[in-house]
């Protein structure tokens, strides 16, 4: 990730509203670098962010030992960064296991659990698939049909016994698939990533209605399921191809107008009390500051109630992730 902290972002408006950011991620590899140092410098920057959720980016793992345990590197390297932040930041941990492990998921999640501090929440094990390659994602990451995998789905309806989420990280052509799964086990909280990962770039993105359009209606069949809940953000990514006319630096009047049909179709289907706002820093960091990307979302939530922006700033996060 490339260093950027050079771009400071606009002033924060309405900087005493309460924010949980709930989606990012914190590194330390040989090309991508963000660590908790350089969250807080981005998280000061006139926000008031009070916490924060730590989202599995498949970093620092164990090298050696059982290869189900090594995932728990990441909830050791994500604790010891949460204590220099005095404990203010990463309170809740999406770690990453393979539902696929049988009698070895039992032990995974434990590992995660005991390595985190107690802050494990939520698995994220990513779903993303796709017969070409998308700008900024691994091509093929996963099997195709990985969530009808009947291995995958024993693994998923234990996650409830754990008392875990599940984050479900895929693009918008999968949703049917995951209306499926929360169909079939509706005890099994879900958190939809990145507004469902409608894929714009290139082809994808000539006929921005018809695209909005299809993506919209899947997310609509998928808001029926009560059990589904959706974060709003990741909108920077190139792969969706919503930023891909604006320059870096645009303003937070103009991030809000390029995300608004995005945000709002998603809190129109799914209610406040089901969406929360996410940074997904570093990631979007290479196409805008902080403190901008906050006031934009500030900008998208002041339609609602006092009551319905606390629930989508922070309320929703702090419910579903039990962050105290």
């Amino acid at each position: 990730m490339e260093d950027d902290t050079s771009r400071s972002g606009e002033s924060a408006i309405e900087p005493e509203l309460p924010i949980v950011d709930a989606h990012h991620h914190l590194m330390d590899g040989s090309t991508h670098r963000y660590r908790m140092a350089d969250f807080s410098v981005d998280a000061c920057s006139g926000h008031q962010i009070e916490a924060s959720v730590f989202v599995e980016c498949r970093t620092m793992y164990r090298k050696e030992g059982p290869p189900h345990l090594r995932p728990a590197g990441e909830a050791e390297f994500m604790a010891a960064e949460a204590a220099s932040s005095g404990g203010r930041y990463c309170q809740g941990f999406v770690g990453y296991a393979d539902l696929r492990g049988g009698e070895r998921l039992g032990k995974a999640i434990a590992a995660l659990a005991s390595a985190s501090g107690g802050r494990l929440r939520s698995i994220r094990q990513p779903l993303r698939w796709s017969e070409e390659a998308m700008p900024g994602l691994p091509h093929r990451l996963n099997p195709p049909w990985l969530m009808q995998d009947p291995d995958f789905r024993a693994g998923f309806a234990t996650l409830a016994d754990y008392g875990l989420t599940f984050d479900a990280f895929l693009i918008h052509w999968q949703l049917g698939d995951l209306a499926e799964l929360a169909r079939r086990y509706p005890e099994v909280t879900i958190v939809l990533n990145h507004v469902g990962g409608p894929v714009g770039f290139g082809d994808h993105g000539r006929d921005r209605v018809a695209l909005l359009a299809d993506w919209a209606q899947r997310m609509a069949s998928l808001s029926a399921c009560g059990n589904v809940a959706v974060k709003l953000g990741g909108m920077g990514m190139p792969f969706m191809g919503i930023l891909a006319d604006m320059a870096g630096n645009s303003s937070s009047e103009k991030l809000a107008a390029a995300f608004a049909p995005y945000v709002h179709r998603c809190i129109d289907l799914f209610g406040p009390e089901r969406c929360l706002f996410e940074s997904n820093f570093p990631v979007d960091r290479a196409a805008v500051p902080y403190s901008t990307l906050w006031n934009a979302f500030k900008i998208l939530s002041a339609r609602y109630t006092a009551e319905e922006r606390r629930a989508l700033l922070s309320g929703t996060a702090r419910r579903l992730y039990r962050l105290t």
